[in-house]
């Protein structure tokens, strides 16, 4: 059975997992400059690219199944019934996939990572501009009663 439907759809999956890979590329970049505009439209970018590949995995499922002849059929079988340069170009694009896989999964773990740093920066600048009020060990319930002291952004006295 020919596997060209099967081919094409590897095809177009392959190419855009490549356009995802240079958007998640750019996204390093965007959060290191601190750009929250371009992250918004980034983000919409690949939510776009996300559901065309999810597009293409529904039909790869229903093509592979087509040409294996079973239910969730997986791409080495689908390698193993193929037969001459169907077989190769099979394989190779099975590669190419994983190989983007992989690379989209260290490029979002180093965007998470720099997503955490970030966050935890506006944590440390927001507690040094807000301190918070010095915790006593103890307080006399009588003096505590009731009165607490407002603290603005500026602590400052006339």
């Amino acid at each position: 059975m020919s596997a060209g439907k099967l081919i094409d759809v590897l095809d177009k999956m392959d190419r855009l997992h490549e356009m995802l890979l240079a958007l998640c590329e750019k996204k390093a970049d965007i959060i290191k400059q601190n750009d929250m505009d371009g992250l918004d439209q980034l983000l919409k970018d690949e939510q776009k690219y996300t559901a065309a590949i999810q597009t293409m995995e529904a039909e790869r499922q229903r093509e592979a199944e087509r040409m294996a002849g079973k239910a969730e059929a997986t791409i080495a079988e689908c390698i193993q019934s193929a037969t001459g340069a169907d077989k190769e170009r099979l394989a190779e694009l099975q590669a190419s996939l994983l190989n983007r896989l992989e690379q989209l999964k260290e490029i979002n773990d180093l965007n998470q990572k720099l997503i955490y740093q970030s966050l935890q920066f506006v944590s440390m600048s927001m507690s040094m501009l807000q301190p918070q009020p010095a915790q006593a060990t103890y307080t006399h319930p009588a003096k505590g009663s009731g009165q607490q002291v407002k603290r603005s952004m500026f602590d400052s006295q006339v």
